[in-house]
């Protein structure tokens, strides 16, 4: 029968390799496949669960700040190696690695634009560069940030998406970027300035215990993580089962930590309500 005698059937035209992989998307919360190009037009958001995915940082300029408005600061600063870390592979490759796939020279990026009409300083960490870990540049240009912000009686706004903390590779040089940004905060608190908070998922470790929780309001995602040490090293660590939620902005939020959640689409709308009522 010529059905037995064909060498290849009729529907395998394409091999595996002409397949995309980058269609889909898993729901880290709920384990949907999500379409990316709904994804994308969603803001990120699991259409199932309300799962707020990270956001690359210049997509989260462009969601807060008024269009075409935002102008950088310090984009040339660049970080070091001051101590030639080697282990597992060498800190100059794994930057310049991570520098070529993202289009960016480290995990934070700076300025100031407008929203709603009104000028403010913004910084964002974005999670993609070595999950956002804050080293001697992200530590520099957020100061810098402020510190102008204080000059020129600006609010400051910080969406922080961290789930490094202080970058090992850099040493104290890294641990000391929690002393210096919070140090630049004091100052502005000092001038009656305002810092608005923006915790997204993950926020963790050093960020969160320097200026991500200095903010005279701290806002949230819905069900973002945050914390300090993630949930299951405090598990092995104390070796109970932590209560459901753990961790979660909605867990926080009833125990003090932050003070309101915002959905991502009503992020803006919300910061633009703050800063009007309280920016001096």
């Amino acid at each position: 029968m010529k059905l037995f005698k064909r060498q290849q059937p009729p529907f395998a035209k394409h091999s595996k390799r002409d397949i995309p992989t980058d269609l889909w998307t898993k729901c880290e919360s709920c384990g949907q496949l999500i379409y990316n190009k709904a994804l994308d037009e969603n803001l990120r958001v699991c259409a199932k669960c309300d799962f707020h995915f990270p956001l690359p940082a210049r997509d989260r300029v462009d969601l807060t700040l008024d269009p075409g408005s935002f102008e950088e600061w310090d984009a040339g600063l660049v970080p070091g190696d001051p101590l030639q870390f080697a282990v597992p592979r060498p800190y100059r490759e794994k930057i310049k690695e991570e520098q070529a796939q993202l289009d960016m020279l480290d995990a934070c990026v700076t300025g100031t634009g407008t929203l709603a009409g009104r000028q403010v300083v913004l910084g964002v960490t974005d999670s993609r560069f070595m999950m956002g870990s804050m080293g001697s540049v992200v530590g520099e240009r957020l100061t810098r940030a402020i510190e102008r912000a204080t000059d020129n009686k600006l609010p400051v706004i910080v969406i922080s998406g961290s789930g490094g903390g202080a970058r090992m590779q850099e040493g104290m040089f890294s641990l000391m970027q929690m002393a210096k940004t919070s140090a630049a905060l004091m100052r502005l608190d000092e001038k009656d300035g305002l810092f608005l908070s923006v915790l997204t998922h993950p926020t963790m470790a050093g960020v969160l215990a320097s200026f991500a929780t200095l903010g005279d309001l701290i806002i949230a995602e819905p069900r973002a993580l945050i914390g300090f040490t993630g949930p299951r090293v405090i598990e092995s660590t104390i070796r109970q089962k932590l209560p459901d939620g753990f961790q979660r902005s909605e867990f926080l939020i009833e125990h003090g930590l932050i003070d309101l959640i915002v959905h991502r689409r009503d992020m803006k709308t919300t910061l633009a309500k703050i800063t009007e009522m309280l920016a001096p």
